[in-house]
């Protein structure tokens, strides 16, 4: 299948699948056991031609009985945060590692993880951002393929593949720890720099 091309979309991206395509085949999904015990499949909100897509690492209560990602306490943190990089809730894309609430907030285990990432890839490629940020340890070990924790990781940007990646901790791990929260609204000015330095092209003219 050759690269489709979607006029006045500057992005060079193989974008073969849209996001409803995605959703359609994760349908009801019963990959893992996880389809056991939650109330909603939490597959991802945002623009789909986001500049910067959100990862975290899976839905927590809130978000499994509301069907979104980031919503409660951690979802009014990101909020207050995305205008720290001149962003809005409705400029990105936040989407999970999982798609389901794992019982009691646990880890993904990897079996988990095995079953559900093929659909992140395939929003990442659909969406085709300019970067992405990764919340927390689970989400950033997955998407640059590293053990590394975060507290050394963060701070700066990485290159993976096609993307530009930018991990940073998770809102809802910052809640708890003030100098966590110091270091995230760090990340995002830095965040918030680099968009202003790398327009996107149909912004450059303006």
């Amino acid at each position: 299948m050759g690269v489709m091309h979607i006029p006045g979309h500057t992005h060079q991206a193989p974008r073969e699948v849209a996001l409803e395509e995605i959703e359609a085949v994760l349908g009801d999904c019963h990959l893992c056991q996880l389809y056991q015990s939650r109330h909603n499949i939490v597959f991802g909100v945002g623009n789909p031609r986001a500049r910067v897509m959100f990862i975290g690492e899976a839905p927590g209560r809130n978000e499994d009985l509301q069907g979104e990602p980031f919503v409660g306490a951690a979802g009014e943190d990101l909020n207050g945060i995305l205008s720290l990089a001149g962003l809005k809730r409705e400029d990105v894309y936040i989407a999970n590692v999982l798609k389901c609430r794992p019982p009691g907030n646990r880890n993904p285990r990897p079996e988990e993880v095995l079953a559900c990432s093929p659909f992140l890839r395939e929003q990442i490629r659909s969406i085709w951002p300019d970067i992405i940020v990764t919340l927390g340890n689970p989400a950033t070990h997955f998407v640059l393929k590293t053990e590394i924790g975060i507290t050394k990781l963060r701070g700066r940007f990485h290159q993976m593949g096609h993307f530009v990646v930018m991990p940073t901790f998770h809102p809802a791990a910052a809640l708890r720890n003030p100098a966590w929260q110091e270091l995230l609204e760090e990340d995002f000015k830095m965040l918030g720099d680099y968009l202003e330095r790398h327009p996107a092209p149909e912004d450059a003219s303006e």
